[in-house]
């Protein structure tokens, strides 16, 4: 199965899709160009905004008051989209403030409304990085260390196990996830090969298989429960970063990339459309997105 280009976004390090139900938009965020992007499927339109510091992740919040996004300074902020103004709120919570060399990196929302959110080390170096888990009311717990760029986080269609990624390890880790939060049972999930590149961005659709970006690998990769490889999405483009499903019936998959480090234009292993958002049709649903704060 192979991707197809549905808007030449042009971004330096595309990343963090989330599709919105109330905007009938995929938004995602482009961290190295400080901008926000959204692709509305009705009719076709890709929209940037720039922002005053470069977000890592958007999610909707409960409250219907617009998104929280985590910015490169390991803030969390609100961001408010009233028609086409963009606005940015103040800080709802700061993490890692001993850590500053490190940055956000991914986040998702689970049904209870948490937040999942990643840190790493911005220069990709050292495993400073570390994951942790932010309550309903702003509260922060560090459940999990020792990250150097950490991915992913996706969660089971019956909410009980976390899959959380180290890319420069090549290893996705499967946790045991409580009704209360509490994490258990940390197990290497998958283990990427050399060929494979780098596991990236991920999300699970309703069958409970993991879709997972390669980056350096040029697709995405459909894993059974059971870790063993079910399919492969194909893209013209080395750096393929995320993926989510959406659209109204969630059954479409987009997935951003990144024009960085991409071979160059002009050169005979060039990539016209690295930093551009793909889709495909894979005949399976994703699951609705979650929404920070309480449900």
């Amino acid at each position: 199965m192979d991707a197809h280009c549905v808007w030449e976004a042009g971004a330096r390090l595309g990343e963090g899709p989330v599709w919105s139900p109330s905007r009938n938009a995929l938004f995602a965020v482009d961290i190295r160009g400080s901008r926000l992007l959204r692709y509305s499927p009705a009719d076709g339109r890709g929209r940037d905004w720039p922002l005053e510091e470069a977000a890592c992740w958007l999610v909707e919040r409960a409250d219907g008051a617009g998104f929280v996004a985590g910015l490169r300074s390991r803030r969390l902020v609100g961001l408010t989209l009233d028609g086409d103004r963009l606005s940015m709120g103040p800080e709802l919570l700061r993490l890692e403030e001993d850590t500053p060399g490190n940055r956000l990196n991914d986040a998702m929302a689970d049904t209870a409304g948490r937040l999942w959110v990643g840190s790493m080390d911005d220069a990709e170096q050292d495993a400073l990085g570390a994951l942790y888990r932010v309550e309903p009311d702003g509260s922060p717990a560090r459940v999990d260390e020792g990250y150097t760029v950490s991915n992913g986080p996706a969660l089971s269609p019956d909410g009980r196990t976390l899959y959380h990624t180290d890319s420069p390890s090549r290893t996705v880790f499967a946790f045991t996830l409580a009704a209360d939060g509490t994490l258990s049972g940390k197990r290497v999930h998958l283990r990427f090969g050399e060929e494979d590149g780098y596991p990236d961005g991920m999300t699970c659709d309703a069958e409970g298989h993991l879709w997972v970006a390669h980056w350096s690998g040029g697709r995405v990769s459909r894993f059974r429960p059971d870790g063993t490889l079910d399919r492969v999405v194909r893209l013209p483009v080395s750096n393929v970063t995320s993926c989510a499903f959406g659209g109204p019936g969630l059954d479409q998959l987009f997935i951003t990339t990144a024009a960085q480090d991409a071979p160059a234009q002009g050169t005979p292993t060039g990539e016209p459309l690295a930093g551009g958002l793909f889709a495909c049709t894979p005949g399976v649903v994703g699951l609705a997105p979650g929404r920070f704060g309480a449900p």
